[in-house]
């Protein structure tokens, strides 16, 4: 499990918890519409195969996902790579620089929130 610091060191996770913390359910109405929304049901059950990784000329760089370009995810399944995880995703809130919504655990939705800078790569459906 990530350390809450660690995904929102600017101040919290969106919606904010007790102490600061993640909070214990989604935000009442959300953020930018309706953060509570909660997925119609489980997710597709297949893996997307992720893109290759599109070299510079410096090779393979690190950089933050475009808030611009996920954004087009909202309220869509939707599966992230981070550097050693992936999984199924259901945005409902994305800001600057985090996105928070529903991540799927097997065999449940848990509200849940990272930096875009930490997500490697990212497919909607």
């Amino acid at each position: 499990m990530y350390d809450e610091r660690q995904l929102f060191p600017g101040g919290g996770f969106p919606g904010g918890g007790p102490g600061g913390g993640p909070p214990s359910s989604p935000p009442p109405g959300g953020q930018q519409g309706s953060g509570s929304q909660q997925p119609p049901g489980p997710p597709p059950n297949y893996t997307p195969q992720m893109a290759p990784m599109q070299a510079g000329p410096g090779g393979p760089s690190t950089f933050a996902v475009d808030p611009g370009a996920i954004r087009r995810c909202m309220f869509r399944y939707t599966y992230i790579w981070l550097r050693r995880d992936s999984f199924w995703f259901y945005p409902t809130f994305i800001g600057r620089r985090s996105i928070a919504g529903w991540r799927w655990i097997g065999w449940r939705w848990v509200y849940f929130g990272i930096d875009l800078d930490k997500i490697r790569s990212f497919t909607c459906v």
